[in-house]
C-alpha cells in the first residue's frame, strides 16, 4: 500500500508541538526578512561561496545546531544520527551583489537585488526551519532525523559539485534517505523530474596573424561561426523536448588581426539522456564539419579543433507512486497549495539519477528575474510555503526512510 495512504494532515498538524511550529511562522516574519536580507548581502558567486558559507555555518551554531564544512564547501548541521532526511538550499548566485546597498527593500516591499530570490528565499527557508526545529516543542513519533544543508555549485558551470559530493560521500558516514531542495520562491510547482543537461566549450586554434599580408591562414574564429551556424540548423521538435543554445562566443584581439584562439560554450538540454547523447554527437559532427571546411579553404596554416565538456547535469524522473511525492500533495491538499509537477534542473538532478527520492519546491511568496540585476522577492504569504517545508518534513521522518524509499519504486 502506498505510504501516504491513510495520512491524516489535518491531525498532524493539529499536534499542540506542530501547531506551535506552524505558527511560529507567521509570528515571526520579521526576523525572517531580516534573516533573508543578510544573507542576500553576503556575496556568494558560484566558486566563491566562502563568505557566504561562513556566515552561514555561525547562524546554524547560534541557533544549536552542530556544523561543519566539507570539502566542497557545503554547509551541513544534523540532528542526531543517520539515515537523514535533507532540506537543502543551494548557497551560490549567479550575479553576486557588487555592495550591501544592491541588496534593498522598495517602497512597495519587495525586497530587490540579485540572488534575493534564487536562492535567498531557499536559504532564508532554511534558518527559519532550523531554528523553528531547535526551539519549537518537541514532536513526537519521528523515526528518522533531519539533515540541514546549503550547498555550493548549483547554478551555471557548478555542475551540481556540492549535491553530487553529498551523494557520493554522504555527511558524517550516513545516509540520506530522501531530498527536499528549496530553490527560489513560488509554490506553484513540485518539481518530479530532473531535466538534463551537458555543455560543452568548443575551442579552435590556428596560426593567427595579420588581416592582409597572412590572408590565407586558417582563421579559427571563421571555423568557429561554420560550427555554430551548422549546430543551430539541428531540428529539434517533438518529443523528449529537447533544447540547445550557444551562449558564448569569443575570440580575436583586433580588428585587423586573424586571431590564435576562438571559443564557444554550448548548452545542450534534454528530458532524456539518450537525446542528448545524439545532440552531442551532431555537436562535434559539425565541429569537425567546420574544421575540414575551413582547412580546405586555408592556403597556409590549418586550424585544430578540440570539445570539452565542461558541465554534465542527468535527466531522471520520480516515479509518481512515491511516498514523498503523495506527502507533499497531501499537505498541498490540507493547505490549499495549486501545485503541478513540473520537469526542471536543480540540485535534484543527482539524488533522483542515482534512485534516491528527492523534490524541488519554492520557499513561499513570490520571485521573478532570477538571474538578472532586477530580481525580486515579494514576502507575502511566505508562511504558507514554510509551513507546506515543514509539514512534508514531518511525514518524511514520521515514516521509516527504509519505506519510504521502497515505496517510491526508485530501488537501484
Amino acid at each position: 500500500m502506498p505510504a501516504a495512504a491513510g495520512i491524516n494532515i489535518s491531525e498532524l498538524a493539529g499536534d499542540r508541538g506542530v501547531r506551535e511550529c506552524l505558527q511560529w511562522f507567521t509570528r515571526e516574519k520579521q526576523w525572517i526578512n531580516e534573516i533573508h536580507l543578510q544573507l542576500c548581502r553576503v556575496p556568494a558567486p558560484t566558486f566563491l561561496e566562502q563568505d557566504r558559507a561562513a556566515w552561514f555555518q555561525e547562524q546554524l551554531r547560534s541557533l544549536g545546531w552542530n556544523t561543519s564544512i566539507d570539502r566542497t564547501g557545503n554547509v551541513i548541521a544534523a540532528q542526531g544520527e543517520g539515515p537523514y532526511v535533507a532540506l537543502s538550499a543551494h548557497l551560490d548566485t549567479v550575479i553576486a551583489p557588487r555592495s550591501k546597498e544592491d541588496i534593498y527593500v522598495d517602497a512597495d516591499g519587495r525586497f530587490c537585488g540579485p540572488g534575493v530570490s534564487d536562492n535567498g528565499a531557499g536559504l532564508a527557508a532554511l534558518l527559519a526551519v532550523a531554528r523553528v526545529w531547535k526551539n519549537g516543542a518537541r514532536i513526537p513519533g519521528l523515526s528518522g532525523n533531519l539533515l540541514l544543508v546549503a550547498n555550493v555549485g548549483e547554478e551555471g558551470e557548478g555542475n551540481l559539485l556540492g549535491m553530487r559530493q553529498l551523494c557520493k560521500q554522504p555527511p558524517l558516514g550516513r545516509p540520506i534517505e530522501a531530498f527536499v531542495v528549496v530553490d527560489g520562491a513560488n509554490t506553484d510547482h513540485i518539481t518530479t523530474r530532473a531535466l538534463g543537461s551537458r555543455r560543452f566549450e568548443i575551442a579552435f586554434s590556428g596560426p593567427g596573424g595579420h588581416s592582409w599580408s597572412d590572408f590565407g591562414v586558417g582563421n579559427p574564429l571563421h571555423a568557429l561561426c561554420r560550427a555554430v551556424a551548422f549546430f543551430a540548423e539541428t531540428r529539434i521538435e517533438g518529443t523528449p523536448k529537447s533544447a540547445v543554445n550557444v551562449g558564448l562566443i569569443e575570440g580575436g584581439s583586433s580588428v585587423n588581426a586573424i586571431p590564435q584562439l576562438a571559443r564557444a560554450k554550448v548548452d545542450i538540454r534534454s528530458e532524456s539522456n539518450e537525446k542528448m547523447d545524439e545532440l552531442v554527437d551532431l555537436l562535434a559532427a559539425a565541429v569537425d564539419r567546420a574544421r575540414d571546411l575551413e582547412n580546405q579553404r586555408a592556403t597556409g596554416g590549418k586550424v585544430t579543433s578540440k570539445l570539452k565538456e565542461i558541465g554534465s547535469r542527468p535527466a531522471a524522473a520520480l516515479p509518481e507512486d512515491s511516498a514523498i511525492l503523495q506527502y507533499v500533495r497531501a499537505v498541498d491538499a490540507h493547505l490549499g497549495v495549486r501545485s503541478h509537477l513540473d520537469c526542471s534542473s536543480t540540485d535534484a538532478n543527482i539524488p533522483l539519477s542515482l534512485g534516491i527520492p528527492a523534490i524541488a519546491i519554492g520557499a513561499g511568496g513570490i520571485g521573478g528575474g532570477a538571474h538578472t540585476t532586477q530580481e525580486w522577492f515579494r514576502p507575502e504569504g511566505r508562511d504558507l510555503g514554510l509551513k507546506r517545508i515543514f509539514l512534508t518534513l514531518l511525514l518524511l521522518l514520521r515514516s521509516s526512510p527504509a519505506d519510504a524509499t521502497a515505496d517510491s519504486g526508485t530501488g537501484k
